[in-house]
Parts: C-alpha cells; structure tokens; sequence
C-alpha cells in the first residue's frame, strides 16, 4: 500500500530554478496572504541551470539601451520572429530583478563610478558561483514551502482548469498529492532528446542541464495545452570536451572564430549576415560548414591575449565552470598560446535562449485555465537568460495573484488521483510481476538514436528533409506503447522511467513541429535540406501545436506574427 500526502496551497510553483524561485518571493511579497508551495525534483540550493554558478547577467539594458531597442536586437538575433510583446514585457523588469538579487547578496562588478561593468551590448559581469544558494534562501525566507526531491508526474485537471499536481518521493516513497488554485510551471527546458556529446561516463558533460527531461513542457502537452516553436531547438557553441560557454571568450577577450586554415571564416563567407556578429544560429552554423567542408577544427583565436586577460578568462570560468579550468590545467594548455577549439552541442529544447515552449500570454498564462508558465518552459521569448526567467517569474506571480482573487476551488476527483497513482508507479508493478522489462536507460537510448538519426542530430550536421522526419515520426510512434514496459526496482530508477516518458512525449511533438516548417529560418537549430531558404512570405508566423488528451493526436496550428511593441497582448 503506497502512503499519500496531501498538500493544500494556493500558489504551487514546479521547479526551484531561476524562474520558480523569483515567483515564489515576488508572490509572497506581493500577496502575503497567499501559501505558496515548491515542489523540486532536486535540492533548491543546488538545482537546475545555475547549480554551477554564473559570470554574467547575459540580459541587461545597460546605458543607452531600451526595451524597444532590446526587442529590435533580439528580433534581428532570432531571424524576425519572436512574440514582441514577450520580450518587451521582460526586458521593462531586468533592472528590478537584477537590482533585487543584488540586495539580497549577488556580488554585481562595478566601474570607478558605480555602473555595473559592461560585458558586450547586453551583459553585465557577475560574481556568481552561489547565485543558486542566493535564490533559494530569498525564496524560503519569503515563506514558500519547499518539498524537496519529489519528482512531479502529471499535472491535475478538472474539465478545463489545472487543479494541481501529483508525484512522489524520492527520500520516502510517498505519493504527493497537490490541490492548488493556480500553478505555475518553471522547470526548465528539456536536454538528453538527442545523443550527448560524450558518451559512457562523460554522457552528462553537457551544456543544459541532464537533469532537465522535459517533464514540464510533456506535463502540459498530455492536458492539451497550446505549445509553441519546438522548431526553434538549441544548438549551443561551446568549447570542446568541457562544453564551456563560449561567450565568456568571445566578449571577454573579443576572440575571433577561426578555422584550421587561421582563415576569420565568420567575416569572409558571412560577412552579409554581420560576420562574427551574425544572429547566434549562424555562430554555430559557420563552424559546422567549416567542418563540413573539410576546414576543422574550430577555433576562438586567443592567442596573444596575454597572462592578464588569460587569468580573467580562468577567474570568470571559476564562477561558473571551473572543468574548463581544470582543463586547461590538466592538458597544459595556455590559451594565450594556443587557440580554443570548440564545438557544437546536441540540440535542447529551451524557450531562454530560443523560444520552445507554451503559448502564453503577458501575464504568462497558458491556454489552460490555472496554468501559468515562466522561464525556459515559457515559449515565444528567446534571450532571456537568467534575468529574463526571473522577470517571466515576477510577471506570472502578479497574475497569480490577481487572478486568484476570483477564482473558484476546483479539486480534481478522486478516480483520476487514483488513476494517477497508478501511472506514476506502474515501474514499480512491472518489476514485481515480470522482474524483466525495459530498464530507462534501455528506452532512453533507443529515443536517442531516433532522433540523432532522422531529426536533425549532430551526426547528420543538424540537417535533415521530409523522409527523414517521416522515418523518426513512424519510430517514434511505438515508443509510447513501450513505455508501458519500463521497469523499477528503486526510486531513483522510478525517477529516470518517468524522465524517459516525458521524453518521449517531447521528442514526438518536436518532430511534428520539425516537418511542418517547411522552410529553414534558423540555421543549424532547423535545417531543412528540402526547404533550404528563409521564407518571410510563406512562414513569418508561429508554428505551434495542440495533443488531444484522449486520442494523443497532435494537431499543428499556426498563429500570425505581429509586432506587438505598443503593449497591446496576444489573447491565447
């Protein structure tokens, strides 16, 4: 017999990232009245993207800039299709989320006369290796309940209204069962879709975090909400084997990319795109011509930067990456005499740095009555970063609170917890009854190989056409029912079963968004081999996408662009 809990709150918040934690304080400082609650699959003070720290506030209107200006740029950034009034909405919070955080003890770098110290156009310099520690106490001091290490199964629905939520225990077992009158998704995006860079032990040498499976986006497509622009995947440039940012180079010391030849291949065969300052798919597009045509490896050009800026790059890795330190360290390399060889990644599903995710509106409402949506979860906003999941936290905890105001109890009934129950530790029963079955790690390379193969993996060069999408639809399609064959003998593999599900039930709406944008509007994120151009007239619009409850049919939809800097919103 499985022990349940039961938790009333008003406000439950999934995920203690960047986005969750910011909510969790803005809600209770705004509207104390309110109990909130964090469910976190990990430990808070050490979860998510910024378990590692951070050197930069990648997204800050710095002197002279403006939220219009901001918006400009990442519309140019990002091809000419982003939801405008998204990103305008968040960037009119960048200075008091920063300025918050600093308060409560981010150490922020300043010049002689007290400005924040510029890193580029957008960025801000950081001393941020406890910047996660920082959230999470900000966030339990404010008074928000925390459940730690309980990982969430599926979202509770009433007819059309999210009611709560429902998972279990990895310390006791336990089946939680959470009523709320609102909830707000903040997990993050979804990594390991794709075969990593590295294999065997190194697997989760990755840039995203490994542990981010997807599980808020594929909690939302099993209830039917509206999810948008999965197209846009992620395909970062990093520095090889450690997968370091590449920024903290680029911008810190102004390192060019260059090929194995020494040529500047970013100028002279993209100069009509802005050359090293090309929108980001591209910086990851170059390299992988270059490679492709035989000119690798790649590099960003640090030579003769001399021992000061090389003990800044270190000083700034150490703050959020010290492996690319102890790298450097360990195969005694000088980066002020040799250049830094980089890479690509495998594609990730993020809506911080591209825009995968749900469709919300301003307020970051989704579709579904009493689902909310901030951070990388949150679609149609790229370039937010960490101060743009944070102003996505603050915009979604003062829409909560409104909208509670007149809102209804709604609880879902007991069949459907029961139901739930089931689902969610079914691993459980098939071990005991067939002590054979699929193992998680079994599934979750078979997903891997699907998608390396037909949908664009880093093997194919990022590249791929309508049969190889419709060979990765067709194997897909009897992942789901495999699914049901996953075994557990323990939490820990209960927790990585459910991952692998919430995987593939991404991995499937990801491939019906790849085939329906017949067009390549974002290189190397979505090459269409068959589609080779950009097409303004024909694909200027949102490619978004709808999975029926019952039947598990995905019905792709598309919504007009607009630009929408006056402040005027997008109704869902």
């Amino acid at each position: 017999m499985i022990e349940r809990q039961v938790v009333e709150t008003d406000i439950l918040i999934i995920g203690g990232g960047t986005a969750g934690c910011m909510a969790a304080v803005e809600a209770k400082e705004q509207f104390p009245e309110y109990k909130v609650t964090i469910l976190e699959k990990a430990h808070i003070d050490r979860s998510g993207c910024l378990a590692g720290g951070m050197n930069a506030i990648n997204a800050y209107l710095n002197k002279g800039e403006t939220p219009e200006s901001f918006v400009r740029y990442v519309r140019s950034d990002s091809c000419g299709l982003i939801r405008e009034d998204l990103v305008k909405s968040m960037s009119e919070l960048f200075e008091y989320c920063v300025k918050k955080v600093e308060k409560w003890g981010l150490p922020i770098l300043s010049d002689e006369n007290g400005e924040y110290t510029a890193r580029g156009r957008w960025n801000i310099k950081i001393n941020g290796e406890s910047l996660k520690p920082i959230l999470s106490r900000a966030a339990r001091s404010a008074g928000a309940k925390v459940y730690n290490w309980l990982v969430v199964t599926n979202l509770l629905k009433e007819g059309d209204r999210i009611t709560g939520a429902v998972g279990f225990s990895l310390r006791n077992g336990k089946f939680y069962v959470v009523h709320a009158k609102a909830v707000l998704i903040a997990t993050g995006g979804a990594a390991g879709l794709y075969r990593p860079n590295n294999a065997g032990d190194a697997s989760h040498k990755t840039w995203y975090s490994p542990y981010n499976a997807g599980a808020g986006y594929a909690m939302g497509i099993r209830a039917g909400a509206e999810m948008t622009s999965y197209e846009m995947r992620y395909v970062a440039l990093r520095t090889k084997d450690a997968i370091a940012p590449t920024g903290t180079i680029a911008l810190g010391v102004g390192a060019p990319q260059v090929n194995a030849k020494g040529e500047r291949f970013m100028v002279t065969r993209y100069k009509d795109i802005g050359g090293d300052g090309a929108p980001t798919p591209y910086r990851a597009h170059g390299p992988i011509q270059e490679i492709k045509a035989g000119r690798g490896p790649v590099y960003l050009d640090t030579r003769g930067i001399g021992p000061e800026k090389v003990a800044d790059l270190k000083k700034a890795y150490l703050d959020m990456y010290p492996s690319q330190v102890l790298y450097w360290l360990a195969n005694d390399i000088d980066p002020d005499k040799e250049p830094v060889e980089v890479q690509t990644t495998e594609p990730y599903i993020v809506g911080g740095h591209c825009q995968a995710g749900y469709w919300v509106d301003q307020g970051r409402r989704t579709t579904l009555k009493g689902l909310y949506a901030a951070g990388d979860v949150a679609g149609g906003a790229p370039f937010k970063f960490v101060s743009g999941c944070w102003a996505e936290g603050v915009l979604a905890a003062r829409t909560m609170g409104e909208d509670l105001k007149k809102m209804e109890t709604v609880q879902a009934r007991d069949d459907q917890i029961d139901l739930e129950e089931q689902r969610a530790f079914n691993p459980f029963r098939n071990h005991e009854e067939r002590k054979h079955g699929i193992q998680a790690a079994e599934l979750e390379a078979r997903l891997q190989k699907v998608m390396e193969q037909y949908a664009g993996g880093a093997s194919t060069y990022y590249e791929m056409n309508e049969e190889m999408l419709t060979v990765a639809r067709k194997k897909l399609s009897s992942l789901p029912a495999e699914t049901e064959a996953l075994v557990a003998d323990d939490l820990h593999q209960l927790m990585k079963a459910h991952e692998v599900i919430d995987r593939v039930d991404v991995a499937q709406v990801l491939v019906e968004h790849l085939a329906y944008r017949k067009e390549t509007r974002w290189p190397t994120y979505h090459t269409r081999t068959d589609y080779p151009e950009r097409d303004d007239i024909n694909w200027l619009k949102f490619v978004n996408s709808v999975r029926d409850p019952e039947s598990g049919k995905i019905e792709m939809i598309t919504r007009p662009y607009e630009q929408l800097v006056s402040g005027d919103r997008y109704k869902p």
